[in-house]
């Protein structure tokens, strides 16, 4: 079945085109969830609620970008959703332990807002590549492949973006801390 007629389908609340959307996408948002947490019920719960999600607003997809981005982002959404519920705090969305800004608690006092808002500040290649790499789980060699780029130009894009958002977070600190 073709992405169009899928949608279509769905927007209409055809069980079996929203089992198909499901099936064809289930595997990449299990992943991405995986990613998070080792636990395969909560990862489950929010797989379905991420789809539940995309069935609710596909008739808001206006065919502008990948179907699968599209959903992916609605996933993500209530991943990030979850784990505020949790707990208030992204202490599961980690640049790497290595990046960790010097206070512990800088990343834990973001919201997910906050955090998105910072991630649009770095440039679009170094950002897209940053998205591609954390957010959707990606690895160089598929980013390279997807984008167009060599690895090594993948991998300098993300590190660019960490070096960014690792002087954001420390200025959004020094800032917190004069305030």
């Amino acid at each position: 079945m073709d992405e169009r007629t899928l949608i279509e389908g769905c927007i209409a609340n055809d069980r079996r085109c929203q089992e198909a959307l499901y099936r064809r996408f289930f595997p990449a948002m299990w992943r991405m969830c995986m990613r998070y947490t080792s636990d395969r019920e909560e990862a489950l719960s929010i797989v379905n609620d991420g789809f539940l999600r995309a069935f609710k607003k596909m008739h808001t997809f206006g065919f502008r970008g990948s179907l699968e981005g599209w959903i992916r982002r609605l996933v993500f959404h209530s991943l990030s959703d979850h784990f505020r519920r949790k707990g208030n705090d992204l202490h599961w969305l980690k640049l790497e332990d290595r990046d960790r800004p010097r206070r512990s608690d800088a990343l834990s006092r973001l919201y997910l807002e906050d955090l998105m808002q910072l991630i649009e500040e770095v440039p679009p290649a170094s950002r897209e590549v940053f998205r591609l790499y954390a957010i959707e789980g990606l690895n160089h060699r598929e980013i390279a492949a997807r984008l167009g780029i060599s690895e090594g130009t993948s991998k300098w894009h993300l590190s660019n973006a960490r070096k960014m958002l690792q002087r954001f977070l420390k200025e959004a600190e020094t800032v917190k801390n004069a305030g």
